[in-house]
């Protein structure tokens, strides 16, 4: 078992850090909110740290998931200079290629080690203990980190140098896009035709349309329930991270980018909390939300 430390007990990292308390490693906690650290110490056995830096000190691994490029550099410049020689920080947030590259470079100049890992699964698969978790970086420190990750995931690879993640991560949220916007099409299409929309995805989910999209968010696109799930906000922010990357080393995104400007439509509607599945919304003349 391991001293570890996780940083950002949000949606996402709240239940990740849990799952290691469970697995039996000892594990310093800490986030913005401080009434959100107690609240996990009180649920799980661990400690809340007072900085960041008292977090990771100490700690054999450090964890962190937040919200973006600036949030990302911040953990790492407090944490680095706290952190003993050698130990690792895992980076399971979603962000830019170019970052973790930058921060893995810093990393080893100190003696550390820097994985970007971001996850895939969403809440669901957070509590679950379920995620997918695409990483970059060192093969020596993921070997290390591996075992420690798979408290909270299905399954977890390395896929190349640092930045590899995160380049996985924004193939991953390419593909979902598009197939958000053909399902919520496909509803709509079923619903104007005078379908039962139930019956059709209960029908096709069976045949080469399925996806687990299709499985898990159909039936609640037909009810125009959006209050749960990953955020239009949190998406918009990953495929402007996949366009700019996409500008960089040339690819051609067309669908990609005219998603991003439909979900940029339903955060005009509103819709800004709304899960993914929302695109449905600027389709449809029900009452939505």
């Amino acid at each position: 078992m391991a001293n570890l430390a996780f940083i950002g007990l949000g949606r996402m990292g709240y239940p990740m850090a849990g799952h290691l308390a469970r697995n039996g490693h000892k594990v310093s906690v800490f986030n913005r909110s401080h009434a959100r650290a107690q609240a996990w110490v009180a649920e799980h056995a661990g400690r809340a740290a007072a900085a960041i830096a008292d977090a990771v000190s100490g700690a054999d691994m450090a964890f962190m998931c937040v919200g973006d490029d600036p949030d990302i550099r911040d953990v790492a410049r407090e944490a680095f200079p706290a952190m003993k020689p050698g130990s690792i920080l895992v980076d399971h947030t979603t962000g830019s290629a170019t970052l973790a590259a930058e921060l893995a470079h810093d990393a080893a100049a100190r003696g550390l080690h820097f994985l970007d890992a971001p996850v895939s699964g969403g809440e669901a698969g957070a509590q679950k203990g379920q995620l997918t978790v695409m990483c970059g970086g060192d093969s020596e420190a993921y070997a290390a980190a591996e075992p420690v990750i798979r408290a909270y995931a299905k399954m977890v690879r390395r896929l190349g140098p640092a930045g590899a993640g995160q380049k996985t991560k924004m193939v991953n949220q390419i593909c979902i896009a598009g197939l958000v916007q053909a399902l919520a099409e496909g509803v709509h299409f079923a619903e104007k035709a005078g379908l039962d929309p139930d019956a059709v995805i209960d029908v096709i989910s069976k045949g080469a349309a399925q996806s687990w999209q299709m499985e898990n968010r159909a039936g609640t696109m037909h009810q125009r329930r959006f209050d749960f799930g990953f955020a239009v906000s949190w998406m918009r922010k990953d495929l402007r991270i996949a366009l700019a990357e996409a500008r960089q080393n040339g690819a051609t995104l067309p669908v990609t980018s005219i998603v991003d400007q439909f979900y940029a439509d339903v955060e005009r509607m509103g819709g800004q909390r709304w899960d993914t599945s929302s695109l449905i919304a600027r389709l449809s003349d029900r009452a939505e939300g």
